[in-house]
């Protein structure tokens, strides 16, 4: 009697999976931002929202919260209900370097979470404030070679991509350069605008502005081509062969999230990234957008969580 039991829910559990997807969503769906409101990560998320939110006829409510470089509330995330009604808009720092720079988060990115769609991908820029007197990346190499443990850099969070955009330029331009880490990208720009720290990895973003009204000074791009918002602009790599560190951010759901249920949320994401006004404002500001399936969505996590496992080991890099 028990197996039939068993027999029978088994077989109705996909049913029931499928009779949720097709009322989903029947409320507000929460997308979380690891990060406080202002920058990069919440300047993509609000844009996507009123795109999914009017496709999906419901609210997408977009909550903000900040702490150890996003890792609290990627963690928090992955223990929600698998319905749907909860995803996050996961970065490189908490889904990828996490997973060997910080072992004792809570989370697994490859057991906890069901990838949706990959957002964007970002370049960032290597920007001094303007009294930091070095007008390339190789004066600024001199300069740290010259006055080791001196100049310091700004990051949105240990584990973030300006974190390892910083310990990247120091460890292949073998410098002492002092990292010093905010709760998110806009904290972060505002110590670099007041000339609390000396330079930083900002985003485009949300940097663009200040660079061209002169409040920061742009010496490199990080990626591994010149970005094309800023052609003129050299990329490290033309002085350190090799240099290469991008950013990303991506839509998440916990791992046991109904297939069907994924499916309408990758559908709808993408549609959003897609939209002309969407994808011409994330293009203005230097993010490119990229809307993903699922599949290559995951791959691409998989293979970034490998690549930044070499550069955290190689940097011997620390979360304290």
């Amino acid at each position: 009697m028990m197996k039939k039991h068993v027999t029978l829910l088994m077989l109705l559990l996909p049913l029931a999976s499928a009779v949720a997807a097709q009322s989903y969503p029947a409320k507000p769906v929460r997308m979380i931002v690891p990060f406080p409101p202002g920058g990069p990560t919440d300047i993509v998320t609000r844009l996507m929202a009123p795109k999914m939110a009017a496709a999906l006829s419901q609210q997408v409510v977009v909550e903000n919260r900040a702490g150890a470089g996003g890792m609290i509330a990627t963690e928090q995330v992955a223990k929600a209900a698998p319905d749907g009604y909860t995803i996050i808009m996961g970065t490189i720092g908490g889904m990828a370097v996490a997973m060997s720079l910080s072992p004792n988060r809570g989370y697994d990115t490859l057991r906890d979470f069901a990838p949706i769609t990959q957002s964007v991908a970002v370049t960032s820029i290597l920007v001094t404030h303007p009294s930091v007197p070095a007008k390339n990346v190789r004066e600024l190499l001199n300069l740290a070679k010259k006055t080791p443990g001196k100049l310091n850099y700004a990051s949105s969070g240990n584990g973030t991509v300006t974190h390892l955009a910083g310990e990247l330029l120091k460890l292949l331009g073998k410098v002492d350069i002092v990292h010093v880490p905010y709760k998110g990208g806009a904290p972060a720009l505002t110590a670099l605008v007041s000339g609390e720290v000396d330079m930083s990895y900002e985003n485009s973003l949300i940097i663009t502005p200040h660079i061209k009204s002169g409040r920061v000074k742009a010496l490199a791009v990080t990626g591994a081509k010149r970005s094309a918002l800023l052609p003129d602009l050299p990329t490290i790599a033309e002085t350190l062969p090799g240099y290469s560190a991008s950013g990303w951010y991506g839509l998440f759901a916990p791992a046991a999230t109904p297939k069907p249920v994924l499916a309408r949320l990758n559908a709808e994401a993408v549609k959003a990234l897609r939209a002309a006004d969407v994808a011409d404002k994330l293009s203005g500001q230097g993010a490119e957008p990229i809307a993903s399936s699922a599949e290559e969505f995951t791959a691409f996590v998989r293979s970034e969580i490998d690549k930044w496992a070499n550069v955290v080991k190689a940097a011997r890099m620390r979360t304290d």
